[in-house]
């Protein structure tokens, strides 16, 4: 996804229930190409090729931020998408997950607003890693496990019933990300090729059952 299909996402925002009161003043798209802008100005290289921040704090005047606080969350996470995207776009990584939060300054005017970047590790100085469900839901891999399954008690709880109680786990080993089945009845497979363990890269598809999740190495 190039910068324009960035823009055109977040373009999208504005469409169908958020159209109303959001025509003319600040865009969503301007945010976005601001924050993919100090991406690129602040990568540097680092031991798996060019880093770039993962972290943004988006500071929106008071009128703005009143636009926007019917949807402010939706915002911070396609934003978070757009970064995203724009990282696999240009080859970059990440040293944590990425997290967009965003605050008010009154002494802002409308239509002005300010986007700083940083570098955050994780919690546990691990690479950034997520799972992305069907419904747009992301799960960050931490140093725990992350079983998928039926039962409550599993981190990602699906109601398909071609998935078993614990179907299968991710977990993190050393550098690398890796799915396991754990002995499920209908197995677990990997873009399409059923597996019994598999180390994870970049837009892999994990499909359980009949459902489908994508990892994110970010």
């Amino acid at each position: 996804m190039g910068l324009r299909e960035v823009e055109q996402r977040l373009e999208r925002l504005v469409e169908g229930a958020f159209s109303k009161g959001l025509r003319g003043g600040l865009q969503p798209v301007e945010i976005g190409r601001r924050l993919t802008r100090e991406m690129d100005l602040l990568r540097r290289v680092g031991v798996r090729g060019l880093m770039a921040p993962n972290f943004f704090v988006v500071t929106l005047s008071a009128e703005d931020a009143e636009r926007f606080r019917s949807f402010v969350d939706v915002l911070a996470r396609e934003l978070g998408d757009a970064a995203r995207e724009h990282a696999r776009t240009e080859g970059y990584s990440f040293v944590g997950p990425v997290e967009v939060e965003i605050h008010l300054d009154e002494s802002l005017r409308a239509g002005r607003f300010t986007v700083e970047a940083d570098v955050a590790e994780g919690p546990d100085g691990a690479p950034a890693g997520s799972l992305v469900l069907a419904d747009g839901a992301r799960v960050v891999l931490g140093a725990e496990p992350v079983v998928i399954g039926r039962l409550p008690e599993c981190a990602v709880v699906l109601s398909d019933p071609n998935v078993s109680r614990r179907h299968a786990q991710v977990t993190r080993q050393g550098t690398e990300i890796v799915v396991a089945d754990l002995q499920s009845t209908n197995g677990t497979r990997v873009n399409g090729v059923p597996v019994r363990e598999r180390v994870l890269h970049d837009g892999d598809e994990i499909t359980v059952g009949t459902t489908s999740i994508r990892y994110e190495a970010s």
